[in-house]
């Protein structure tokens, strides 16, 4: 169970795990996050107590507690040598969160100050946490979290994604996601709300406003937005740059739906220049940008029947973006997060089948023309 790369994870799924006796010698001091590690007074109140304690929580692999130092000291103090526990399996940094938790959820509640200190080492173990992620571990709000964050921006790594409570992916910037999803749409004029919604990581009714949108001929991010997004200094640039984003984005959703039609031997009526790959310069042969096959994608790149077509322009587009050399993959690999590979290798072998699938296609139907 990976905490760090589901933050849905229930804590009853943890608590629910088998337990067993274990020596106390055996165990180490939990990486609590309060400031004072044992109230004598609550220990004592625990031991004269008639009844049983729950199993507490231990990290496996350091054997180190995670919950229930003051039930391991009122086990002691009655006598005993040996205690129940239940194993965590998981990363040092996703048991600091689990302590954190369960003591925000029972036994003595953890102070302001404490709750502050826990939701800045998360921050900066889980920087792709959402801050309502973190904020319902800690037991403060959002706000505070995201104060926390921008106050902490030279420890915390600043990133344009983030892991929301419900585990689902999205973009920090509201303005990137909406234009994602015009993206999308342009390419996929069929999908539907919820196929959108799940590849942008955006919500529903999100993606509904960006189709009515592109629909009444609007950018698909509202003014206010545009305006947050856009930095002070150079406003006028961004601006103008702005303006030509909403103009590519509004045509190519409207070309891709079948509003215009397709000039013969040339490119289709209101596409912009982004519909049409752009034609890389030769490298030179000894060019360590130059990826194999770039001759054949030029080629194919000056075929007019391929560019007068939506699904021509689309196979262009998709060959052009994934062309690269095996330096360039190998800096993307050694680039990436560790915690997005698992995802990331999904997401290549799925691309790599659907890849395969057309390469069978074509091949099945030079077969049945041949």
């Amino acid at each position: 169970m990976n905490v760090a790369t589901d933050p849905a994870t229930r804590i009853s799924d943890v608590l629910a795990a088998p337990c067993e006796t274990v020596a106390i010698a055996l165990l180490k001091p939990a990486d609590s996050p309060r400031a004072q590690r044992q109230d004598d007074g609550h220990v004592r109140e625990l031991a004269d107590s008639p009844h049983d304690f729950e199993p507490i929580l231990v990290h496996r692999p350091t054997m180190r507690v995670v919950d229930g130092m003051h039930r391991l000291a009122a086990t002691l103090l009655r006598g005993r040598r040996e205690i129940r526990v239940r194993w965590f399996d998981g990363s040092e940094a996703d048991a600091y969160v689990l302590s954190v938790q369960l003591n925000v959820r029972h036994g003595l509640p953890l102070t302001r100050a404490e709750r502050r200190l826990a939701a800045v080492r998360i921050l900066a173990s889980h920087p792709h946490w959402s801050d309502r992620a973190i904020a319902e571990r800690t037991g403060l709000s959002d706000k505070t979290v995201g104060r926390l964050r921008r106050c902490s921006s030279a420890e915390i790594p600043q990133l344009d994604r983030r892991v929301g409570r419900d585990g689902s992916v999205r973009p920090v910037s509201s303005a990137e996601g909406r234009r994602l999803v015009a993206a999308l749409l342009a390419a996929e004029p069929g999908a539907s709300l919820r196929e959108l919604a799940r590849k942008s990581g955006m919500s529903l009714g999100t993606v509904r406003d960006v189709r009515e949108r592109l629909s009444r001929g609007q950018d698909p991010v509202p003014e206010r937005q545009r305006e947050a997004a856009r930095p002070a200094a150079g406003s006028a640039t961004a601006g103008r740059a702005a303006t030509t984003t909403t103009t590519a984005t509004t045509t190519g959703a409207a070309t891709a739906s079948g509003a215009a039609t397709t000039a013969p031997g040339g490119t289709a009526p209101g596409a912009t220049a982004a519909d049409v790959p752009r034609i890389p310069r030769q490298p030179s042969p000894n060019d360590p940008r130059r990826a194999p096959g770039s001759p054949a994608l030029r080629k194919l790149a000056k075929d007019p029947a391929l560019k007068a077509s939506e699904p021509g322009r689309l196979l262009l587009r998709a060959l052009f973006s994934t062309e690269f050399t095996p330096a360039q993959w190998e800096r993307i690999v050694a680039a990436l997060p560790e915690y997005w590979a698992p995802l990331v290798r999904s997401l290549a072998a799925r691309r790599a089948a659907e890849w395969t699938a057309l390469a069978d296609a074509l091949a099945a139907h030079a077969k049945s023309a041949a």
